[in-house]
Parts: C-alpha cells; sequence; structure tokens
C-alpha cells in the first residue's frame, strides 16, 4: 500500500469514495460536486484542500481530504474533513494509514490541533479515535446552515430593513 499526496488525476476516484461515505452516513442524495469542482477548489492558485489517497495494485482505495483553518485560541489547525476508506477494504490498515498521515502532516507544519467530526451512531471509528488519543468533545455541537437556510436568513434580514 502506498499513501501519496492526492493529484488531479485521482480526483474521480476520490468523488467516488465521497459518495460512497455519504452512502454509508445514511445521506445517498448529499453530494452535489463533481471532478471538476475538486479540480477547481484542490488544484487552484489557492487550494481550498488538500488530499491524501491510500493506493494498492495502482487502485485508490481510501482518501483523507484536510484544509486548513484558524483558531482564536490555537491559530492555524487542521480539519480533517472525510477519512474515506472503501467497504471492501476496511480492515486492511488503509484507514490507519490514512490517519497517520493526516497526524504527522499536522505535525510537519507545527499546527497546534488536528480537529474533525465523527457521526455519534459511529461508534467504531469512535473508539480508534479514543485509542489513538483524540478527545471526543461532548460538550461542543456542530452548527450549520445549509443553501436554503442562507437565503432565507438573507431574505429575512432584508425584509426587516
Amino acid at each position: 500500500m502506498i499513501i501519496r499526496k492526492g493529484t488531479q488525476s485521482d480526483m474521480p476516484a476520490v468523488l467516488n469514495l465521497i459518495k460512497e461515505l455519504a452512502i454509508f452516513e445514511k445521506e445517498p442524495n448529499a453530494v452535489v460536486i463533481t471532478v471538476d469542482d475538486l479540480l477547481r477548489d484542490g488544484f487552484g492558485e489557492s487550494p481550498l484542500f488538500h488530499t491524501f489517497v491510500a493506493e494498492v495494485d495502482n487502485q485508490i482505495i481510501g482518501t483523507a481530504l484536510y484544509y486548513y483553518r484558524y483558531s482564536t485560541w490555537k491559530g492555524r489547525t487542521i480539519h480533517l474533513e472525510d477519512l474515506i476508506v472503501k467497504e471492501e477494504k476496511r480492515g486492511t490498515g488503509a484507514g490507519f494509514a490514512l490517519y497517520s498521515e493526516i497526524i504527522a502532516q499536522g505535525k510537519r507544519d507545527n499546527v497546534r490541533r488536528v480537529e474533525w467530526n465523527v457521526l455519534d451512531w459511529n461508534t467504531p471509528a469512535i473508539e480508534f479515535y479514543e485509542k489513538s488519543g483524540a478527545k471526543i468533545l461532548d460538550d461542543w455541537a456542530v452548527v450549520q446552515m445549509d443553501e436554503t437556510a442562507i437565503s432565507n436568513f438573507l431574505l429575512n434580514l432584508k425584509s426587516k430593513k
């Protein structure tokens, strides 16, 4: 198995993994990005994300997609957006190898924190993360606004002016 930086030619396989993750997370129709989006956003002048891929026999079997954030308390951090391994390749060590590479990237970059989200029902992942030394924060909740909520908020804001 080879763990390496993702390239433009890997993006079709990365998108397939993203779609597989959406199915696993019970959101099979949630993925709206395309390969073109990944190419534009990950390989332009100011990339919005970076990837590592796990490759076996010239086949991409996993990916870790991450980007840099800034914490007002810690400074530069890495956010691991997704770590995905093909279902039939789980248990091969690919997930651990990708996870290890992300943590090593954080060390190379001298970030003060590597962070990510995990679904509360994904017990195997939670147990893995805890065994690795990661801390699951019970007192924080993820907050999001989707496209509809953004539009509604702005419409409501305009109507109040």
